[in-house]
């Protein structure tokens, strides 16, 4: 029973629908089991600007097909422009991210603020008694409290890009696919006669037309490509870059400086606006630390001898840490064996097993 001691048709459900085949596939199950349900999609940026993009989420395409799905069900469907929320919290954030030198995670950011915030306050409003979503996680009660789980296909599993989901967000959620496989869902969703089932998921940067975000952070800010030095991390200098937003920690390629060997961006100064480069072998770490830390453990974390599993990137398939409580929301982590490509503005996500603990933002070091 989803809502305990009420009925699905007593039980009204905001679905958080996307145009993809996922939320389409949420939104049919749950009318299918006899829930009431209410489409929402969020028009979160200029169509102008997305259009041109194929596998960009909540563009003009993606409202169209979501329509045609509710229609299809016979559900309400509604349209909620975000686009100025969207700008402020997501791409303006993602913008001055990249200028101070950071490497943004923007969709965590969108789950953060638009959807696990606006969207699930207006999802009260409407009277909901939840909301649910496509992502691929599980929500698990334990001892009557939630806990987040890593979903059940590990390769579409959106943990990661989760953490920051408050307590009380939480508590409001439903995740109808966390046991199901892409294939799985994909099934369902020719099952129920969806336009959605094979179209083809959406990109991670979904406001990028094509892919380039420099050109797009140039266009919002003209003079963010102020050129600057290149430095070996030893203290020489290499060359010339062409504005920090160009770079990322890791990037071996388009450094347009030859030296015989490869070099990896292993540092960027934004107010000395120097990009850092060296070999291999200085890319790897062991201890850095998080700031605005979302701890989702009903305990709080103390400093005691504890290894967790973490991940400081999606793809990361994740390494032991021990982690320390350094207080004012900022943790910091020490891993048991090195990692390359550490990088200030993704996010670290603290796991027990499965479930996930909390995470945190990766400050400049």
């Amino acid at each position: 029973m989803l809502i305990p001691n009420k009925s699905p048709s007593d039980t009204t459900v905001v679905v958080a629908m996307s145009g993809g085949v996922d939320s389409s596939t949420v939104a049919a199950m749950l009318h299918h089991e006899g829930f009431k349900v209410i489409g929402i999609t969020l028009q979160l940026y200029d169509h102008g600007m997305v259009l041109a993009k194929k596998g960009a989420c909540c563009a003009g395409q993606d409202i169209y097909d979501a329509k045609m799905v509710a229609d299809k069900l016979g559900i309400p469907h509604y349209v909620l422009n975000y686009e100025s929320k969207f700008k402020e919290a997501v791409i303006d954030d993602f913008v001055d991210s990249y200028l101070q030198g950071y490497t943004p995670l923007p969709c965590v950011r969108c789950n953060q603020s638009v959807k696990f915030k606006d969207l699930l306050e207006f999802a009260k409003e409407l009277g909901a008694d939840c909301l649910a979503t496509g992502h691929y996680v599980k929500k698990v009660f334990n001892k009557n409290m939630p806990e987040m789980h890593r979903g059940l296909d590990l390769d579409k599993d959106q943990s990661y890009f989760l953490f920051a989901t408050t307590k009380k967000q939480l508590d409001f959620t439903y995740f109808p696919l966390g046991d199901l496989t892409k294939t799985q869902t994909r099934k369902l969703a020719n099952d129920f006669g969806l336009i959605t089932a094979d179209k083809e998921d959406s990109q991670d940067i979904c406001f990028v037309p094509d892919g380039k975000y420099a050109n797009l952070i140039s266009k919002l800010k003209p003079n963010s490509n102020t050129k600057g030095k290149i430095l070996h991390v030893e203290g020489y200098e290499l060359g010339e870059h062409e504005g920090i937003i160009n770079y990322t920690i890791g990037q071996r390629k388009g450094l347009k400086i030859a030296v015989g060997k490869p070099l990896y961006v292993v540092k960027i100064d934004s107010d000395q606006n120097i990009v850092y480069v060296g070999d291999q072998e200085h890319l790897e770490k062991t201890t850095f630390t998080i700031s605005d830390v979302n701890w989702l453990d009903e305990k709080p974390l103390t400093n005691e001898e504890k290894e967790f599993t973490v991940k400081i990137r999606s793809t990361h398939q994740g390494s032991y840490a021990r982690i320390s409580n350094l207080g004012g929301s900022r943790m910091e982590v020490c891993l048991l064996t090195p990692e390359k490509s550490i990088t200030p503005g993704q996010a670290c996500v603290i796991y027990d097993k499965s479930r996930v603990l909390g995470g945190g933002w990766i400050e400049k070091f």
